[in-house]
């Protein structure tokens, strides 16, 4: 099986790795430091030739070659990737990477053991180290302790595994899209290496003065609705500020107030009254400033988790990213000195996808418009032709509301309460949407019928979603325009970090990338460039527009959105500070 495989040398390889000698495997994935290198075993398979080496053994480049003619072999290759990097030495030129070979075999399955190295050898009746013992010597080694021959071992073992696992999955591997995969993991491995810049003397203020604040924000923001009592919601004084609002809030089958995040955020989207106290509730109830992972030299780093959602896509955590709490924290993001940032993100990128996998003239034409939501007001006829943003800023807004929750399989009821209307009002949207891109509907409703009768679903790159016993029909509804929307990511972060730009980090359908100041502008264009090359790959030909946000040291980064409360934590924070320096 492995003499059909087109390469000189196949290299299966593990490295384990520690963060600076953390005192538990939870410490060490918040510590936002590089990885450190313990030991490596490699093998190539087909002359048995070995390599072991440990810290203090590694030399300035790799015992083996890395150009295309070896093919390297891992179990989610962007941690050996982390350690080429922190060691120095070249990206292999081809890389297959089990894990993400495994994902999209089983994704939307049910892996009794998990998507690990264990899960997928169990999934194919392969021997395997124990769990524990694993976890065992895991732990041991992000401790810090000094390599031994039993680190070499387990390292081994491992090595050893995917030699018994690469035949057993190959034949149900399309290796040129696969090897698209462990591209990106080399991508991936660029991204957690570089980290997101923080400003770190804010955030220690912040961590040290975060209670105080917290209590401050409760009095200041509650001023405004009088739902607390000390730090408890009370539900009840909730149900009546909404009625002297008069605003409709979800409820569950039992008939409780629907007080999950997700309700409140998408509430808060709709009323804006809302939005102070949706940041407040999940700057009291989530956000643990300490969790935050970042390093010793003030970057945020983390493991992307790629390919962990079934779309795809990457999977962070909320607490550890700098992305993933609340959005005015995102003010913390700070170029260093001499330096700058460039958010760089597609724009209206799931309408465009839509619109051109579904072939829909209409929808197409609506988003060459450069505004598809006021293009849609004047084809439905909710607008008129000279309509624009600034003449029509709240009917846009409805528009939009319903052209995004109609991506995510929004139903009438749902959409009603998204945008604050009766439910006859969302039905006539709905049926607007219907009738104006009726090609998009037959594609859409095309592709539902499509995973239910063949019981999957891919992308133009092949990335796979199953229909297991239990599915959710909205989301084999949404899955072409968020996977390849994921496609479109991944194939960008490849271009761009092959290209030498240094990626900072993906958010969804964005990049954050960091460069001097003399040559943010230069960087900026081969992004661009690199995204629109992506577009045309996943559209066929198809360009999506890109935007992009500059910013300069001594500036900061903001999301609009978190604006005002970034600037009322930053008043109470120096409220804090003066306090402390008098008494």
């Amino acid at each position: 099986m492995l003499e059909t495989l087109p390469f000189r040398a196949i290299v299966p390889i593990d490295f384990e790795f520690d963060f600076g000698g953390h005192a538990s495997p939870e410490e060490a994935g918040r510590s936002g430091e590089r990885p450190r290198p313990t030991c490596m075993v490699a093998k190539e398979l087909k002359s048995g030739q070995t390599w072991r080496r440990r810290r203090g053994e590694f030399d300035s480049t790799p015992p083996f070659s890395t150009d295309a003619s070896t093919l390297f072999v891992a179990y989610y290759a962007s941690a050996e990737l982390g350690c080429f990097r922190a060691l120095g030495w070249p990206t292999p030129a081809r890389i297959l990477d089990l894990f993400t070979e495994f994902r999209s075999l089983t994704n939307g399955l049910t892996t009794p053991a998990g998507n690990g190295l264990v899960g997928a050898l169990i999934h194919f009746n392969l021997d395997t180290i124990g769990t524990l013992e694993k976890d065992t010597l895991r732990a041991r080694i992000l401790r810090g302790e000094p390599c031994c021959p039993e680190f070499l071992d387990y390292c081994t073992t491992d090595t050893d595994a995917l030699e018994r696992l690469l035949p057993a999955m190959l034949p149900g591997i399309d290796l040129p899209r696969a090897l698209l995969r462990g591209r990106y993991m080399a991508a991936a491995a660029a991204m957690e290496f570089n980290g997101v810049p923080i400003d770190v003397p804010t955030l220690t203020a912040l961590r040290r003065h975060w209670h105080d604040i917290q209590d401050q924000l409760i009095r200041a923001i509650d001023v405004d609705y009088g739902v607390f009592e000390g730090r408890t919601f009370k539900v009840d004084r909730f149900e009546k500020f909404l009625a002297d609002q008069g605003i409709p809030w979800p409820r569950l089958e039992s008939g409780a107030l629907d007080l999950s995040r997700d309700t409140f955020r998408q509430m808060a989207k709709s009323y804006r009254v809302i939005a102070p106290l949706y940041e407040l509730r999940h700057a009291l109830s989530e956000m643990r400033l300490h969790d935050l992972a970042v390093g010793s030299d003030g970057r945020n780093r983390t493991i992307l988790s790629a390919f962990r959602a079934r779309t795809g896509r990457n999977q962070p955590s909320n607490t550890k990213f700098i992305f993933g709490p609340s959005v005015w924290l995102r003010g913390l993001i700070k170029p260093p000195p001499g330096h700058a940032i460039a958010y760089v993100d597609w724009v209206n990128q799931e309408f465009g996808i839509a619109a051109k996998l579904s072939g829909d003239e209409m929808m197409i034409a609506a988003y060459l418009t450069g505004d598809p939501y006021i293009a849609f007001g004047k084809q439905c006829g909710k607008l008129p032709h000279d309509a624009t943003k600034a003449s029509h800023p709240d009917t846009r807004q409805l528009l939009k509301q319903c052209v995004l929750g109609i991506q995510y399989g929004m139903e009438a009821k749902t959409l009603a309460f998204r945008i604050g209307q009766p439910e006859i009002v969302a039905r006539e949207l709905l049926h607007a949407y219907r009738d104006t891109y009726r090609k998009f509907w037959k594609w859409s409703d095309a592709a539902v019928d499509h995973a239910m009768l063949f019981g999957t679903l891919h992308t133009v790159f092949g990335w796979r979603v199953h229909v297991g016993e239990q599915f959710n029909p909205r989301s084999l509804q949404n899955f072409p325009m968020q996977a390849n929307g994921a496609e479109m990511l991944r194939l960008a972060c490849c271009l761009a970090t092959e290209r030498g730009i240094e990626i900072c980090a993906p958010i969804h359908d964005a990049i954050l990338i960091c460069a001097p100041i003399d040559r943010i502008d230069d960087d900026v264009a081969k992004l661009r460039e690199a995204m629109n090359e992506a577009s045309r790959a996943v559209l066929d030909g198809f360009e999506l527009r890109t935007d992009v946000r500059v910013v300069k040291y001594p500036d900061r980064f903001m999301d609009d959105r978190g604006a005002v409360m970034w600037q009322r934590v930053m008043q109470l924070l120096a409220r804090c500070q003066q306090s402390e320096g008098a008494a």
